[in-house]
């Protein structure tokens, strides 16, 4: 073989290598810049929330927040955003061995937001009626909460407590924060008054609500795929993360014979679904049920 024919297959592997790889890197650093601007965008609503609707009332929109607010209305509300740090730090330190490496960095950077934007954003009273704010404050924390939720990482404090208990029980995140902000309004109740306390119960069940509307992890969704391309698609569908049960079928009307694929996935997961249903077989039907309830083995992602 020529030294130019081999030049010129070594050009043409290298270029093949670079249009695999280049559109690879590309694709994880546009992702990872996008989870970035959506983390610091969630932390200013999170700031926002408490500077410009609850801080102004002295109310509360629980979790770690919400007892930093306490010792700061007890002390100095100057230090709320030092408080809120300091007691994130070692909730930080338990969800980077329970969670993750990537979920406990996108978590610093919310809660070091947070903190900043906690420091900057002045307290202004937007509405003179604390139920107004205690309604609109938790509808902007949630959004903030749901949304860093979404990004792969969470807002801290309870956040993070929460994520560790859905990853293993199947409960809705709202629900777990729901039950860990009802301590923090007890302590308001009984530390400054209970009529703060039920107006922050108001804030607490609003953002719990929001929050469950954004973060579907726990929405089960069971997706029965009819197909003629059986094995193709079975050995697309079983890189997926969760279980295929293979049924034979039949046309009603043509009385061809067909394979239909069960499968059980997550609202989070149903678009890759979709995408790998679709590029496998185009032609195949498809049929997704919100599912009630699941009795055995159902595999999460972590």
């Amino acid at each position: 073989m020529s030294l130019d024919r081999l030049r010129k297959k070594e050009g043409n592997f290298s270029m093949q290598v670079r249009n695999l790889v280049v559109p690879l890197v590309s694709s994880t650093v546009a992702r990872q810049v996008k989870d970035v601007a959506v983390i610091i965008l969630s932390a200013f609503l999170v700031a926002s929330g408490l500077r410009l609707f609850l801080i102004p009332h002295q109310l509360l929109s629980g979790g770690v927040a919400g007892t930093a607010s306490i010792i700061g209305y007890l002390t100095n509300p100057k230090y709320i955003s030092l408080y809120y740090f300091a007691i994130n730090f070692p909730i930080l330190i338990w969800g980077f061995v329970a969670v993750g490496k990537k979920y406990i960095c996108l978590s610093m950077l919310s809660v070091i937001s947070t903190t900043w934007f906690l420091t900057v954003i002045p307290v202004i009273k937007l509405t003179k009626d604390p139920i107004l704010a205690s309604i609109f404050g938790g509808v902007i924390i949630a959004c903030g909460v749901g949304f860093s939720l979404r990004a792969g990482g969470s807002s801290g404090g309870f956040d993070i407590l929460g994520s560790i208990i859905t990853r293993k029980r199947d409960i809705p995140m709202g629900t777990v924060l729901f039950v860990l902000d009802g301590l923090v309004i007890l302590s308001l109740g009984f530390f400054k008054s209970w009529d703060s306390a039920l107006y922050a119960m108001l804030c607490i069940f609003v953002k719990s609500r929001v929050v469950d509307m954004i973060h579907i992890r726990h929405v089960k969704l069971t997706c029965f795929i009819v197909t003629k391309e059986r094995d193709k698609m079975l050995s697309r569908l079983t890189q997926l993360p969760h279980g295929v049960t293979v049924v034979n079928a039949e046309g009603g009307y043509s009385h061809e014979g067909n394979t239909m694929l069960m499968t059980v996935t997550t609202r989070y997961e149903l678009a890759e679904l979709r995408k790998t249903i679709l590029e496998t077989d185009p032609k195949s039907f498809v049929n997704v049920l919100e599912t009630v309830e699941i009795v055995g083995r159902f595999r999460r992602l972590s």
